[in-house]
């Protein structure tokens, strides 16, 4: 315990937690902090440690997920927001993960190479997160399972209230008229496609390449009678042909890889009209370039990386598209996270039912971390509202205000 009582000693110096280690002893780490409640855990055997010791966030991640790292007091996500919020990324401080140069040469190899996401080895990646059965997403996403960073006019809005926000501040950034013709790059269930056509009467072409979420999208916009203006279907970004007035784009990109993004930009670019718009919104980070951790790799998002504005904006500005907007949006995902865990949490026995226990543990761990990452890491959300033509869009952003108020009264 004297190693990871030193690793644990450096991480958490505000809050208090408690570690009983698998021979009884109790171990005091921290100061009492009144705004944070201690967390007491137990590790079930003297390997969990040294896993911990050895790959910190991988090695607490596993033991947690198969039940060898217990929560006696306080919840995972109590756990991971009392070590993350002692190293925020603002301020200076201790890291969670410090391998030594050899381990992270490695690991910096591997996750680039994870990054190369071709044709058939995107469908296999899509594939392990969203056709894992739509009754789960049922049980934590809001009733239109936007499964994306909601936006949070007031941060006590119910998370309907601030996806229906999220929608009707991407339709206003689009600028859309009636009759135009839509892309929507990564449609999920269907229904911001639904959404567009529903309040600014355009035409909408959703691809994905979840055979789940195709045949929910397809079932949903016959049910609204609109399957022969609202299409879905499966099929890759880059075999898209046609000329669309618009391109839309939510929470696709950051499946895309680094390799890729040029082409990326270069497709999106000869798909959208001269005097086009395109909204791409996505998950970034912070800082400079990085590398997905191993936890999300390997049991979340395979093949997933969460981009740079630098890295984004140096691959749509080599093929001419242009920047006309860009919104960091800073918080709102660690608001969007808090309501999917306790909504996971909630409905614990209907997951355990569906899954078992430690798929459940996993699912609460994946959302309590990244809610920790948006609130303290340096995970943010960007919306890039890009143009060809600069003189396409009002010189101003005024108009973003008008358009937003109209598609809320529109409902």
């Amino acid at each position: 315990m004297a190693t990871i009582d030193r690793m644990l000693g450096r991480l958490v110096r505000r809050g208090e937690l408690r570690v009983i280690d698998a021979a009884g002893r109790l171990h005091d780490v921290g100061t009492p902090d009144p705004g944070r409640p201690r967390v007491t855990i137990r590790l079930a055997d003297r390997r969990v440690g040294l896993d911990i010791v050895r790959h910190p966030r991988l090695g607490a991640a596993e033991a947690f997920i198969d039940g060898r790292l217990i929560i006696e007091e306080g919840d995972i996500a109590g756990l991971i927001d009392l070590i993350r919020a002692n190293g925020a990324w603002e301020k200076p401080g201790p890291s969670l993960a410090a391998p030594n140069p050899l381990r992270r040469h490695w690991g910096n190899a591997r996750a680039r190479l994870d990054r190369f996401n071709w044709g058939a080895k995107s469908r296999r990646n899509v594939a392990h997160h969203y056709d894992i059965g739509d009754r789960l997403y049922d049980l934590f996403l809001d009733a239109d399972r936007q499964y994306s960073c909601a936006y949070f006019t007031d941060p006590a809005n119910t998370l309907e209230q601030a996806q229906a926000d999220k929608k009707a501040h991407i339709a206003a950034k689009l600028a859309l008229k009636p009759g135009q013709r839509v892309l929507d790059i990564g449609c999920g269930w269907g229904g911001m496609a639904l959404y567009l056509n529903r309040v600014a009467d355009v035409d909408v072409l959703g691809i994905t390449l979840s055979e789940e979420q195709l045949r929910t999208a397809r079932r949903r916009a016959e049910e609204a009678g609109v399957s022969d203006r609202v299409r879905f279907e499966l099929i890759d970004y880059r075999d898209v042909t046609g000329v669309f007035d618009r391109i839309v784009s939510v929470g696709m990109f950051e499946h895309v890889g680094p390799p890729h993004y040029r082409r990326f930009f270069l497709k999106c670019r000869s798909l959208l009209a001269d005097d086009g718009v395109m909204l791409l919104h996505t998950i970034g980070r912070m800082g400079g370039p990085g590398t997905t951790d191993a936890f999300t790799s390997k049991y979340i998002f395979p093949g997933g990386y969460n981009p740079a504005l630098s890295e984004i904006v140096a691959a749509s500005e080599s093929v001419k598209l242009i920047a006309a907007d860009i919104e960091t949006l800073r918080l709102h995902y660690a608001y969007t996270l808090k309501h999917w865990y306790d909504r996971t949490v909630a409905a614990r026995a209907a997951i355990v039912a569906l899954y078992d226990e430690r798929f459940y543990r996993m699912w609460t761990f994946y959302l309590a971390g990244a809610r920790a990452a948006f609130l303290h890491g340096g995970m943010c959300n960007y919306q890039i509202q890009y143009i060809r033509d600069r003189r396409t869009l009002p010189i101003t952003r005024d108009y973003l205000a008008d358009a937003e108020r109209a598609l809320h009264a529109r409902g």
